[in-house]
């Protein structure tokens, strides 16, 4: 296929960092009273009760702020359930959870035409400090949240967790039960937080709706539905959370403004439901108002800095994207950008920059080489960086190079965790290691999985590929620990996603990248009759279709 042609992104909202002329910027509708931010009058009025019914969430993490989050919705899967008027919200962040300390209130305005969602930019905070914080609306309170800011200066540690692809209709969030009660500073999620699937009833769960969402009141209810899972909300209340997207937030394998199926969706249809999927994507997550959609377009590429220890390069790997290859050769050849050349720019800058001990991605789609089946014949799913090699050498070639330091590529996407050596040539034994891949699992996508026969499926396919080191595909997330020596990976694994609750969770692996040494290293691997046991009390329930499956994807040999 020829290469998509970039749009002018002169329109764009080009941010290379959170700064504060962002944390700043006002919300229309708004006026300022004792230096707050505060409702216009004739807004307001009576409130249906319940309005907190979507939780509260923090994200983005600055060393002085955070941006809070809330959406008034009495009736999340019936379009919010709000009168069609703004209404003033109060916010409050405290030392502590009995807000005997409060440290910084303010108010803004929950619009319509945002969906009533909140998007609070709080400032002035210490850097690396442990806060609660809640909202009031109506004479109603939310449940109170916890965040912290981002560390500043000399770092000696940076703890996270990483998740993706939370599939409703595939299981329950059990995975997240445990994430709410793990110690870290922040949640990276990496794409796939809502799917756009037609409802199943042969399903663990059913989406709401009748059919893939399109309009922005169905996009709206779909992530209602998915905001609606207690699991998630804790996980979400614990801890800031850094969020990118992939490409179930608006259409399966979309590209740029071109969707799965161009024969079945119109140039203006499907423009028209990339504006409603952004949109209503933005209206619930804890996104700066530097995000909030223009037109077509939605900021989401950005980079957070946790003191000297780690730069977060967060990526786009849709919005720009030229069109899926059709052959190897094309993949091989053709200058196909998964990134856009602007935000190709951005990253190589910030990569560059060497102002941090560690570089990390978050990442979508794997760039590992990954072939599909053993023997002479390779296939490989083109929707990942296998389909856009001229570009993922460019760019392995300069993590290789001394500018670049200590560069880990964090993925989501696969439903399976594939830890890799990255080489700028995987075809080539001579090609150097210039760093290392941590592909995550999925929160429920995929379903309870069998890893044994993924394993013997998959086993001799990795006689050929000396660069993976790890692979699995069981439910859970991963946690990192950060430290200027080494960057230790933990699989945290549930044993179910088909049961409400009652799942244990384990390490199964660790995986280790040591600060100044490319490649990865397996530290610990969990006997496979663990695993088997495992495996026996999933197969002991009740058994569902499973909704959306990776290994299912559209292959090219």
């Amino acid at each position: 296929m020829d290469v998509l042609a970039q749009r002018p992104l002169s329109r764009r909202l080009f941010v290379t960092g959170l700064g504060a002329s962002v944390a700043a910027a006002s919300v229309p509708s708004l006026i300022r009273v004792d230096g707050a931010l505060a409702a216009p009058p004739g807004t307001g009025g009576a409130l249906p009760d319940g309005v907190f019914s979507l939780g509260v969430a923090s994200g983005d993490p600055l060393p002085g702020g955070v941006v809070l989050w809330t959406r008034l919705a009495p009736d999340p899967l019936n379009g919010g359930g709000m009168p069609d008027r703004p209404f003033p919200v109060e916010w409050e962040i405290a030392d502590d959870d009995t807000f005997a300390r409060v440290v910084r209130r303010g108010r803004t305005v929950a619009l319509p035409q945002h969906g009533h969602s909140v998007h609070a930019e709080v400032d002035g905070l210490r850097p690396g400090a442990g806060y609660a914080y809640r909202f009031r609306a109506g004479g109603q309170v939310s449940p109170v949240g916890r965040t912290r800011t981002a560390p500043a200066g000399s770092v000696a540690a940076v703890r996270f967790a990483f998740a993706s692809c939370q599939n409703w209709q595939d299981g329950y969030f059990t995975a997240y039960h445990h994430l709410a009660g793990e110690n870290v500073d922040f949640v990276a999620f990496l794409g796939d937080y809502i799917y756009e699937s037609v409802p199943r009833t042969t399903t663990v769960r059913t989406h709401e709706g009748t059919g893939e969402p399109a309009t922005l009141a169905e996009y709206r209810n779909r992530h209602a539905q998915y905001r609606s899972d207690p699991n998630l909300q804790a996980a979400h209340a614990a801890f800031p959370w850094v969020v990118t997207w992939d490409d179930h937030e608006v259409d399966n394998n979309w590209a740029d403004e071109i969707p799965q199926d161009p024969d079945l969706q119109t140039p203006e249809a499907f423009r028209a439901r990339r504006q409603a999927a952004f949109q209503a994507y933005y209206e619930h997550l804890p996104l700066r108002r530097g995000s909030r959609p223009r037109g077509l377009d939605l900021q989401l590429y950005r980079r957070l800095r946790f003191g000297d220890l780690v730069d977060l390069h967060v990526v786009d790997t849709r919005q720009y994207r030229s069109d899926q290859p059709s052959t190897l050769e094309q993949a091989e050849t053709a200058p196909l950008t998964m990134t856009g050349d602007e935000q190709e720019r951005w990253l190589t800058d910030g990569l560059t920059d060497g102002g941090t001990r560690w570089n990390l991605l978050a990442n979508q789609v794997m760039w590992a080489q990954n072939d599909r089946t053993a023997g002479e014949v390779d296939t490989f799913d083109f929707d990942n960086w296998d389909g856009y090699r001229v570009q993922r050498r460019r760019l392995l070639e300069l993590f290789g190079s001394d500018a670049v330091t200590n560069p880990v590529v964090l993925t989501g996407d696969r439903h399976c965790t594939w830890v890799a050596d990255l080489h700028p040539d995987f075809d080539d034994p001579a090609s150097p290691v210039v760093g290392a891949e941590i592909t995550g699992t999925s929160i429920s996508s995929g379903g309870n999985s069998d890893p044994v026969a993924f394993q013997n499926t998959y086993r001799p396919i990795a006689a050929e590929s000396p660069h993976w080191k790890y692979f699995d595909n069981q439910r859970g997330y991963v946690v990192c620990d950060v430290t200027p020596e080494r960057l230790l990976s933990s699989l945290r694994l549930v044993d179910t996603v088909w049961q409400p609750d009652g799942a244990t969770v384990r390490t199964a692996a660790e995986f280790v990248v040591e600060a100044g040494r490319p490649g990865v290293t397996v530290e610990y691997e969990e006997p496979r009759s663990v695993e088997q046991r495992a495996q026996a009390r999933r197969d002991a329930g009740p058994r569902y279709d499973v909704d959306d499956v990776d290994e299912t994807a559209d292959l090219q040999r």
